[in-house]
């Protein structure tokens, strides 16, 4: 497969991407051992392999493998780690999105979205006629909802897993017991909360020093107060959770933020209750699945907007034989795709039980067609462009969307021996959810439900009780007609993994790069605006010259600025005789991790 559909478009191989790409890729290019610390950001070898952002979670996946679990029961003991070394982006008080690829061939997908409170309105985010500014609708129990992750993990194991939850969270109770060396960029996630960490007692014990300031690079942070979180839930199930002392203590959280006399903010009160908790159950979804270039690709549906925009996204570029003249041309119809599928994602997507996803005509061939249509050899950047009508009814309109997304989350990719497949996205949602540790039990409450459209009541993505809020999170498998992985991937980065995945499978699949090279390529993120966001190596090279000067793209640098980066991709890469390449981001928020079972070379 590699460097066959690169010939569908003419551009010399020394570009200054692939000298940027391959200069941050010679920092990890060889298998990482299972029992070493070195962070690697790729490794190649058989019998399983994992990556991750983080070198422990990583290692718990491989461990897992070694001990006869399977992708599941790996993917499960390293998202426990994952809670406790990144719990500013991850954790038991959010949700996500698990896609899975059965030995037998079978892809199946688990909805662990959170939920709102039953309580919620269209109008709950709208004060004196106004909507709530986002840190203020954010920094408050308002927007927490009902955590997915612990009946994921649970649904999971029961349905695919091989061991008991109580195994599966052994790795992360001792990191939470033991403690992790605080990193560079955990001291600066921590640095976006202080003023907000520094009104709640229970987030400044654990994440700030006595004088008020994030805990030093280099020493040892401890939660034990998360590992009795865990040890609960490992013994007691589901029930640990969303029953007993845990649930009353997240839903007193949200509705009584436990703040401090002298906080400078107002929290706001939120109306999540026990009952709310008690109800929460993990879905079954239909995967999405599209035809592009010969290959199959899978991905999560609503209310996810992953699959359903990667999809359509796909569809319209796959009309081009071949993808551009140039590299320039090229990444126009790319940026000027994903514009035209946001723009759908905006007016259509939505939690399906409270809105007629029409996703059928947005993954259809003609669909695409229309939208393809639309594209001409200029930018559309007058204003963002207006959905189109995959119902056929002629009743599209036009939405602008206050994108309020955090950039937060994290991404984890599994492979084992026999074949199974796990790419799961979650996340807390902004970077520290909500800014409220839970007292007692060590973790973030999520602030999932800014992810509503609440500024706008007749959104289809508008809050309601019960309702699931709209995600860009997008856990993706690319596979043979014949049902062989070729890739899975997925990304942290809110709206931006949409068009980091999306770029990704377009650097593998027609550029012919290797997954490495991919993900370590300079990104832009059009999202149906003005402008397209873009990393400082994506400006610096020629063909953003070409984008702007020759086909009308204006760029601002990716926020937030530093470090101005989009995306923090994992994923694996199925080679040929059993091996695997297993690739994280080489710089993106600090490194990821990648490693295998048994160590092997590219051939």
């Amino acid at each position: 497969m590699e460097g066959s559909a690169g010939r569908h478009i003419r551009v010399s191989v020394a570009t200054v991407l692939i000298a940027w790409a391959g200069a941050l890729l010679a920092l990890a290019i060889l298998a990482a051992p299972a029992q070493a610390a070195t962070k690697r950001a790729t490794a190649i070898g058989t019998g399983g392999a994992a990556a991750t952002v983080d070198v422990d979670a990583t290692r718990a996946a491989i461990e897992t493998l070694r001990k006869g679990g399977n992708a599941v029961d790996a993917s499960i003991a390293a998202a426990g780690v994952l809670g406790v070394t990144e719990p500013f982006s991850s954790g038991i008080g959010g949700g996500g999105f698990m896609l899975i690829r059965t030995p037998a061939g079978m892809v199946r997908t688990i909805d662990g979205r959170e939920t709102a409170p039953s309580a919620l309105q269209p109008n709950s985010f709208i004060e004196n006629g106004e909507p709530l500014d986002f840190d203020d609708a954010r920094y408050s129990g308002l927007s927490a909802g009902t955590p997915g992750t612990v009946a994921t993990w649970a649904d999971a194991l029961d349905r695919f897993g091989t061991t008991s939850l109580r195994t599966a969270l052994k790795p992360g109770i001792g990191i939470a017991r033991d403690g992790f060396e605080v990193d560079q960029t955990f001291f600066d996630q921590t640095t976006g909360n202080v003023e907000y960490f520094d009104d709640v007692p229970s987030s400044a014990a654990i994440y700030l020093d006595p004088d008020g300031t994030p805990r030093d690079v280099g020493t040892t942070l401890r939660n034990p107060d998360m590992a009795r979180a865990y040890k609960r839930i490992g013994k007691r199930g589901v029930e640990g959770f969303y029953e007993g002392p845990i649930a009353a203590a997240m839903a007193e959280t949200a509705q009584a933020p436990p703040i401090a006399a002298d906080a400078d903010h107002v929290w706001r009160p939120g109306l999540l209750t026990t009952e709310d908790i008690a109800a929460y159950r993990a879905l079954k979804r239909k995967p999405t699945r599209i035809s592009y270039r010969g290959l199959d690709v899978w991905g999560m549906g609503p209310p996810s907007s992953g699959g359903s925009t990667i999809g359509e996204a796909l569809n319209i570029l796959e009309g081009y034989e071949p993808l551009g003249t140039d590299r320039a041309q090229a990444l126009h119809r790319i940026l000027e795709a994903s514009r035209y599928a946001f723009a759908d994602r905006g007016a259509y997507i939505a939690d399906p039980a409270f809105f007629d996803v029409p996703l059928e005509g947005l993954l259809s061939d003609s669909f695409a067609a229309e939208r393809r249509a639309l594209i001409t050899d200029e930018a559309a950047d007058a204003g963002p462009v207006a959905p189109g009508d995959p119902f056929g009814d002629g009743a599209a309109t036009a939405r602008t969307e206050v994108d309020t997304e955090g950039q937060s989350t994290t991404h984890l990719t599994v492979a084992d021996e026999e074949g199974m497949v796990v790419a799961y996205t979650f996340t807390i949602e902004s970077t520290g959810g909500n800014g409220l540790v839970v007292p007692g039990w060590g973790f973030l409450l999520n602030n999932e439900l800014t992810d509503f459209n609440y500024d706008d009541p007749e959104a289809a993505n508008a809050p309601a009780g019960g309702k699931r809020p709209r995600s860009s999170m997008a856990p993706t498998l690319v596979t043979r007609p014949n049902g062989k992985p070729v890739l899975a991937l997925g990304s942290p980065g809110g709206s931006t993994i949409i068009t980091t995945v999306l770029q990704i499978l377009v650097e593998r699949l027609d550029f012919g790069r290797t997954l490495p090279q991919a993900i370590g390529a300079p990104r832009a993120s059009q999202r149906n605006g003005t402008t397209t966001s873009a990393e400082p190596a994506f400006l610096n090279t020629p063909e953003a010259g070409t984008l702007a000067s020759v086909y009308g793209h204006r760029f601002v640098p990716a926020t937030p600025n530093p470090p101005a980066e989009i995306g923090a991709a994992a994923g694996i890469e199925f080679l040929t005789k059993g091996r695997l390449r297993a690739a994280a981001e080489p710089i993106r928020r600090g490194g990821g991790s990648a490693m295998a079972i048994k160590a092997g070379k590219a051939r």
